[in-house]
């Protein structure tokens, strides 16, 4: 006798479909307005500028596009792929072209901002513009 329960699907199956179904490979997610990775960023406000960091193993500073025009901020490079001899068992780490762009929301010096390159993290720091810093007033004693 067959089960009317039969046709349909297990949980585990459901699940494992639904997972092959939505996961693909950053880079078949490419479009032609993106042709590269996106770049994951952490980013923070100050009272005096925009901080962000990213995390480039392998990149020289030299290989890192930054530029500023208006309010998006733009971020590309290209994680090296890894040479060795042998077969490769697991391969888990990103290479290729990857970038970011980000609209900032708040008026910056776009002429004062510094990048520096430490340990392979990037840090920007662009410095608000100065109508939007706090200025503390002293009071004066009479």
């Amino acid at each position: 006798m067959r089960s009317t329960f039969s046709n349909f699907m297990t949980l585990r199956d459901a699940m494992n479909q639904l997972m092959e179904e939505s996961l693909a490979r950053p880079e078949s997610r490419r479009t032609i307005e993106q042709p590269y990775m996106r770049l994951p960023l952490d980013a923070w406000v100050t009272d005096d500028a925009v901080i962000i960091e990213a995390s480039l193993p392998g990149v020289k500073p030299e290989d890192v596009a930054i530029t500023l025009e208006g309010d998006t901020l733009s971020i590309t490079t290209e994680l090296p792929k890894p040479e060795h001899e042998g077969h490769q068992a697991l391969n888990e780490r990103r290479f290729g072209k990857i970038g970011r762009d980000l609209v900032l929301n708040i008026p910056v010096e776009t002429q004062k901002a510094e990048a520096n390159f430490s340990n392979g993290v990037l840090t920007l720091v662009i410095p608000k513009k100065e109508e939007l810093r706090p200025h503390t007033i002293k009071v004066k004693v009479k």
